[in-house]
């Protein structure tokens, strides 16, 4: 009879009818033939080794940008409401530096933040295709941890860490098209650059492949900023954030925790990582020990900003410029803004960066119309560009009211095939025209390492003394020599430049003493960081 019974019994899934996709999900491949268990194995096994040079090269400058836009973004009030939050809210635990200033430390998971904070506070770090801002929301992160751990990694791991978390990016963002474009829906670093994060921290802690797997998942449940917070003060904390939650992850599987071993798979009818792109299409990460395995860096150089603005501002900046330069001519000059009638840009449908009149210092940051008409009047654009005194300029707003904007067909929203297109009509009836298909820091003609040194130069001087800012560009372009990362991280517990102490305490005088309102310095100093010349080549 028992016998009988057993032989009738049909599968429990039948028995209670679940639906279809849940049995889909139950035929899926075994944890170890995932998509995201391929993640976690690159993750565990890579090695410095599988660094090429040319990878090496480039994640250093990577680096060093980073740090140079998170310094002077350590000057913003952004910044520092981030960072008086941070104090106030949360009991002291003196482990991890703080950008900017000297005796600050933080836990590391808010050390990440705030350091993420200052790095995108002014809109300055690097920018990669498919669209994101990669470092930022890894080497805060990557500095805190190293910053917590007793045995201080050595530079080449620092720097395996670091690229680890860019590598998963890439990868990631290339399973989708819908990613290749500027976005509409989400601020892509919230999404991944928190899996990023997770990932470096992972590696730096030396997870196993589960853990690692576990790391990424935990990081999916944390990610997703909307794009309406662009052009506010809340959109640093995108990268604030995602450079902590990806600590956080990673922390918290070394702890154990699990989550899904399929976040990464498309699954149907489970949404994982699929969830924040549609058209998502994943594909299993090779192992590094692979011959053929190249990191997506070594393929595809980085952007880097000459000025601190949305990457969409430098084509139209550019295109501008060569055209102040056909209305004054060769050396110093001025525009008349009674001579222009009209002046028309053609650019790429984003509504978010299409703002006519912008009210505040990050709606400048995103405004073609703004970019285009500062660097008209002025031949280019700069830090001091986004000031209220640059931005309240009568001949800047007398351009502005002048602007139109077109969007041809030919001229998409994707960082890797837009172009920007100025054209100005005189009230006599000529036109000037001015093109730039490939401004100079876009990967395809990336800085020259004496522009990115000038760029960090000027950037890091509004808080570290110029000798210290000299000795801080050696251990960075040495950094994978070194034995443990200490000689980095100690350069980072400064106090304020020479320069800003002057300006704001003595008025100039040569024997500065100590601020006693440490909060007046962030007004100032963004004030005094001089525009930084390089050569370009001109756009046309």
């Amino acid at each position: 009879m028992i016998f009988t019974l057993q032989k009738t019994i049909r599968p429990m899934w039948a028995v209670r009818g679940l639906h279809m996709s849940a049995v889909e999900a139950l035929k899926q491949p075994t944890p170890k033939d995932t998509v995201t268990a391929s993640f976690g194995k690159f993750i565990s096994e890579v090695k410095p080794e599988h660094l090429s040079s040319v990878v090496l090269h480039r994640s250093k400058r990577m680096v060093m940008d980073s740090i140079g836009v998170g310094l002077i973004g350590s000057t913003t009030d952004v910044f520092e409401l981030a960072l008086q939050h941070c104090q106030h809210m949360y009991a002291p635990d003196d482990i991890s530096s703080v950008y900017g200033r000297k005796g600050a430390r933080l836990s590391p998971t808010l050390a990440a933040f705030v350091n993420g904070v200052a790095t995108h506070s002014m809109d300055f770090d690097d920018t990669w295709h498919p669209a994101t801002h990669p470092s930022g929301a890894v080497l805060p992160a990557v500095l805190a941890l190293s910053d917590m751990m007793s045995a201080k990694p050595s530079g080449l791991d620092f720097l395996l860490a670091f690229n680890v978390g860019i590598e998963i990016q890439g990868r990631l963002m290339r399973f989708s098209n819908e990613a290749h474009n500027i976005p509409k829906r989400f601020h892509p670093p919230t999404v991944v650059g928190t899996m990023g994060s997770a990932a470096a921290c992972a590696r730096l802690l030396s997870l196993d492949h589960s853990q690692c797997s576990h790391a990424l998942a935990i990081a999916a449940s944390l990610s997703g900023a909307p794009m309406a917070n662009a052009a506010t003060q809340s959109k640093p904390l995108h990268i604030g954030n995602a450079s902590r939650l990806g600590l956080e992850a990673a922390l918290l599987a070394s702890r154990g925790l699990e989550a899904s071993p399929q976040v990464l798979d498309a699954v149907a009818g489970v949404a994982g990582f699929n969830a924040f792109y549609e058209d998502y299409v994943p594909q299993p990460l090779g192992s590094p020990n692979d011959d053929g395995h190249m990191f997506l860096l070594e393929e595809q150089d980085m952007g880097f900003k000459r000025f601190p603005a949305h990457l969409g501002m430098h084509w139209v900046a550019d295109a501008a410029a060569s055209v102040h330069k056909l209305l004054v001519g060769v050396g110093p000059g001025t525009v008349s803004t009674g001579e222009i009638q009209d002046i028309l840009l053609r650019v790429p449908l984003s509504k978010y960066i299409n703002r006519p009149f912008p009210e505040s210092e990050h709606q400048a940051r995103h405004s073609f119309q703004f970019n285009a008409c500062s660097a008209l009047l002025d031949g280019e654009v700069t830090v001091q560009s986004f000031t209220p005194a640059a931005m309240s300029r009568p001949d800047l707003h007398a351009l502005l009211s002048r602007v139109h904007v077109e969007h041809p067909h030919d001229n998409p929203a994707n960082f890797n095939l837009m172009y920007g297109e100025v054209q100005v009509t005189l009230v006599g009836g000529d036109i000037l025209k001015g093109r730039c298909d490939t401004f100079y820091g876009h990967w395809r003609n990336p800085l020259t390492n004496e522009s990115l040194r000038k760029k960090f130069r000027n950037n890091a001087e509004t808080v570290l003394h110029s000798e210290k800012v000299e000795r801080l560009i050696e251990v960075l372009e040495d950094l994978d020599k070194l034995g443990d990362c200490n000689p980095l991280l100690s350069k980072l517990h400064v106090w304020y430049s020479v320069n800003v102490r002057q300006y704001v305490c003595t008025g100039g005088n040569k024997t500065p003493e100590r601020p006693e309102n440490t909060s007046a310095l962030f007004h100032v100093s963004i004030q005094l960081s001089c525009a930084w010349d390089m050569v370009k080549p001109t756009c046309f």
